[in-house]
């Protein structure tokens, strides 16, 4: 048997994804049963019980397998980067319909119909996948119908494959955004959160955890002993978190610091967070 992240390899001793017979030990495997986040947010968390921790989050239009749902659990697989956890299962749905346009701003809302003056039904985040069935305009302001009547504002969306040129931009979009640990939205993201999202509205799919980034994004970069090397767009890791460097001497990062998604001198957080934690534990370039 090979050893298996439980993160990203749906396995336990009682059962496990079909595809892992023969790597892994289990009583049962089965295949992974096909599902859509229907919710603005999952939570993914790490047992199927309220109060158990949060590792991770899956946005409205997220593709997921299911694997088992028990008591009003369901043990799934995110499809986008692989995590495993448990959900509520009132947050599935079926796959109805084809994304066509992805959420490009980091927040934005729902209405029941084409009218902003409307109360809204709902609000999802940067990186929310929807199907667009119609399009309709109300006093200049254009807004995309979904197949539920629902409508959106038309300039939130970018129809799906379409990247953004720069990820540092769309993480500075994010600035202000409350930290929030486990968090992988617009309402709250944490280090490796911002870090994922923003390489995805960039067209790049990269792991969840800030582990996972430092052994996988990009090449290992050497910066040099007063860290001249460092440009925009490098990550800065240190054991538990990640930072995302705006300029040779700036860097944008989701912290318990300030509790918010901040810029920071590089030096100045080496300096703070070395004080309690140790210094970075390495560099990536992409």
């Amino acid at each position: 048997m090979t050893a298996r992240d439980a993160r990203l390899h749906a396995f336990r001793s009682d059962l496990a994804d079909a595809r892992l017979k023969g790597e892994v030990a289990a009583e049962r495997f089965v295949p992974g049963r096909p599902a859509r986040i229907t919710a603005s947010v999952a939570d993914i968390r790490k047992a199927p019980r309220p109060d158990a921790g949060v590792n991770t989050q899956a946005l409205f239009g997220d593709d997921v397998l299911v694997f088992e749902d028990v008591e009003g659990w369901a043990w799934i697989q995110a499809e986008r980067d692989g995590y495993v956890g448990y959900v509520a299962d009132t947050v599935l749905g079926a796959r109805d319909h084809t994304p066509t346009h992805v959420v490009s701003v980091p927040r934005t809302f729902l209405y029941p119909g084409p009218d902003l003056r409307f109360p809204i039904t709902g609000q999802l985040s940067m990186g929310s996948a929807v199907t667009v069935a119609g399009a309709a305009e109300t006093r200049g302001t254009h807004y995309a119908l979904l197949p539920s009547g629902e409508a959106i504002i038309s300039g939130h969306l970018r129809p799906v494959g379409e990247a953004a040129d720069d990820y540092v931009a769309v993480a500075e979009t994010f600035l202000g955004t409350p930290y929030l640990w486990g968090g992988a939205s617009g309402f709250g993201i944490d280090c490796s959160g911002l870090v994922q999202l923003a390489l995805r509205m960039a067209g790049r799919q990269v792991l969840r955890d800030s582990d996972m980034q430092a052994a996988t994004i990009g090449e290992p970069l050497d910066p040099g002993p007063d860290f001249a090397g460092l440009r925009r767009g490098d990550l800065v890791f240190w054991k538990g978190h990640v930072a995302v460097m705006t300029d040779a001497t700036t860097m944008i990062h989701a912290n318990g610091h300030t509790m918010l998604v901040s810029r920071e001198g590089f030096n100045d957080a080496v300096a703070r967070i070395g004080y309690l934690y140790g210094g970075p534990t390495g560099y990536r370039r992409l």
